[in-house]
């Protein structure tokens, strides 16, 4: 996913790449070759430099916690691959240095920028479909191979954190539009099918105050894209719902009893969307992006490891 970061990247208004870290020097020297990077080395010779004002970490899941916490406490601004880390705990721990040291963090939910995600909100917290009641949405692909890690229960691999991940960051979405609590998602049921360990797919439903959602995914087949949301007068289909990783989504459509309307919104990349946000609250001295806060980053985290428990139970 670093690759396709890299592609936003160029494409971004503030952001260059100019340094390149890993835990291997040899591969950290033949990413910033690939890319045209000044500089690579150890994470620590990247985080020691000055001339680096914020990272990327889009590492193994079970990582994320220790680089952004190092990171931060470096003195760079953190843009973290999704899941934020698999455990609450961890993610309340790089909250709390984010907020200690004074630098910005943001859980990289491409989903979360550009007018489709605008969009989306403006319905739901307007009042023209009456009040959001629920949502049903699916993420997931069919893995070429069951190895690697998305296969490796010591990597916290499986569905649920790969890719399930969207469905519950759009379930926060529309519950905070529709001003719910999303301080306590209530997990009220769940399915899961286990390989080796870990979850290949599940499903759970969720309460965020008033608003149920219906989410599933999968690692073991294609799932559709699309989403659901269900208004008191109305419901709004989502046909593309994740985009990819080049462009946003596009439409949505509303249904109005017999009614039918075609939004269609300008797209963007997504990634370079996500530079450019960390790049705007660093030079605006701002801890948090409004596309993704930390209360949401908070609730995904709590509904993922919710979520992740029953279905490892």
């Amino acid at each position: 996913i670093s690759r396709d970061f890299v592609v936003g990247l160029r494409a971004s208004q503030h952001g260059v790449l100019h340094a390149v870290g890993s835990s291997s020097a040899e591969r950290a020297a033949a990413f910033a070759a690939e890319h045209g990077a000044e500089w690579a080395g150890s994470y620590d010779d990247v985080l020691g430099r000055d001339d680096v004002d914020a990272v990327y970490v889009g590492t193994v899941h079970i990582t994320h916690a220790e680089l952004a916490i190092r990171a931060l406490e470096a003195g760079k601004a953190v843009l973290c691959e999704k899941p934020a880390s698999p455990t609450i705990d961890d993610v309340e721990r790089i909250l709390e240095t984010a907020g200690r040291t004074g630098r910005p963090f943001l859980e990289a939910f491409k989903t979360r920028f550009g007018p489709f995600s605008d969009a989306l909100t403006e319905l739901v917290s307007g009042e023209q479909l009456g009040a959001a009641t629920s949502l049903q949405a699916s993420s997931g692909f069919a893995a070429g191979s069951r190895d690697g890690r998305l296969f490796d229960p010591d990597l916290a691999g499986g569905a649920i954190l790969d890719m399930g991940c969207y469905p519950i960051a759009l379930a926060v979405q529309v519950a905070a539009a529709a001003g719910q609590p999303l301080d306590s998602p209530v997990l009220a049921g769940c399915e899961a099918e286990l390989v080796g360990g870990v979850d290949g797919s599940a499903a759970a439903e969720f309460t965020f105050g008033s608003v149920t959602a219906n989410v599933g995914t999968s690692i073991l087949r294609v799932m559709p894209r699309s989403a659901r949301v269900t208004f008191a007068e109305a419901e709004v289909l989502l046909p593309e719902a994740w985009g990819s990783r080049t462009r946003s989504a596009g439409t949505l459509i509303v249904r109005h009893g017999n009614d039918e309307t075609r939004i269609e919104v300008p797209v963007v990349q997504p990634m370079s969307a996500e530079a450019d946000a960390i790049s705007l609250a660093l030079a605006e001295g701002r801890l948090e992006v409004p596309e993704m806060p930390w209360s949401h980053t908070r609730a995904v985290a709590r509904a993922l490891s919710d979520w992740r428990a029953a279905a490892l139970r």
